[in-house]
């Protein structure tokens, strides 16, 4: 079963368990599942891959907006848009861990032969591609300043 297959299961348990939270997210997701579906110069399928990297910008999307509610005192929509990142998360990739992280990049550093931090955008390029969905772009970015420093 494909993920948006899953979703669209995952919809109607949402319903019939009435659980507010779940369901209101995942017909968001779905949503820009089917735009993305039926955007101009789209061949009407959508890959896993594609899906995960829709997930990931609504994760971050969310993420973004309760840092801003936080900051603006207003926990009670900072704690929705939470509890959106928590349904969103259960759909990705198991995230890495630092360490698996830092093994993973160091590969990647090793395969590309970066040496010095001016070589950075040939890792990160690398790294985003083999990474996506599994950890954030903040992270990898960071590690990889770290491991090439």
């Amino acid at each position: 079963m494909d993920l948006f297959d899953r979703i669209s299961a995952d919809i109607k348990s949402a319903m019939l368990a009435k659980d507010r939270v779940r369901l209101e997210t995942l017909r968001g997701v779905k949503k820009e599942f089917l735009e993305a579906k039926t955007a101009k110069g789209a061949d009407g399928t959508l890959t896993d891959d594609a899906a995960v990297k829709i997930l990931v910008k609504m994760l971050k999307q969310r993420r973004e907006s309760a840092e801003i509610y936080s900051s603006q005192n207003r926990a009670d929509l900072a704690g929705d848009e939470l509890a959106q990142v928590a349904v969103i998360e259960e759909y990705l990739p198991k995230q890495l861990s630092d360490e698996e992280l830092a093994e993973e990049l160091r590969k990647i550093i090793s395969q590309v032969g970066a040496t010095s931090a001016k070589e950075m955008g040939k890792v990160m390029g690398v790294a985003s591609k083999a990474l996506a969905g599994r950890a954030d772009g903040r992270a990898i970015s960071a590690k990889v300043k770290e491991l090439l420093a």
